[in-house]
């Protein structure tokens, strides 16, 4: 897929809404600086071509009787697309960002108890090109 290149206003919007995903076209608009129609028509295109792919919500790590972790994965050889085709098929993994380092995936994990944590894990570890993985619990939001 050939996605378009950001414009000043894409960024814009795109900023505004990491800060507030729920804002309304008029509130979006506002605070950009574009028409609503503007703001409308290039929100639009953000959506079709890619850009955004989905509307959701993120909690805090303090919420009660939610589990938060962070995995880092190695992966063996050239693995790496169907890897992350079958992560993503997983629940409760939430996000999986490509990284550079030690690391070849690092995978946002959200869940509502250790136990299902833990079935999580075990299916990550279970992905054929997975080599290794380590594991961070989110305790507490201490800065932002």
């Amino acid at each position: 897929m050939n996605i378009p290149a950001l414009t000043d206003s894409d960024r814009a919007i795109l900023g505004a809404l990491r800060r507030n995903a729920r804002l309304s076209i008029t509130e979006l608009a506002q605070d950009t600086g574009l028409s609503r129609s503007t703001a409308r028509t290039r929100l639009d295109a953000l959506v079709a071509n890619g850009h955004i792919r989905r509307f959701t919500i993120e909690t805090d790590v303090d919420v009660e009787g939610e589990v938060r972790a962070i995995t880092l994965v190695a992966l063996q050889g050239k693995m790496s697309r169907q890897v992350i085709r079958t992560l993503t098929r997983i629940p409760g993994v939430s996000t999986v960002f490509a990284t550079n380092g030690a690391w070849d995936l690092v995978v946002d994990i959200r869940t509502d108890s250790l136990v299902n944590f833990d079935r999580i894990l075990r299916e990550i570890r279970e992905i054929p090109g997975v080599v290794t993985s380590e594991s961070c619990l989110l305790l507490a939001h201490v800065v932002g």
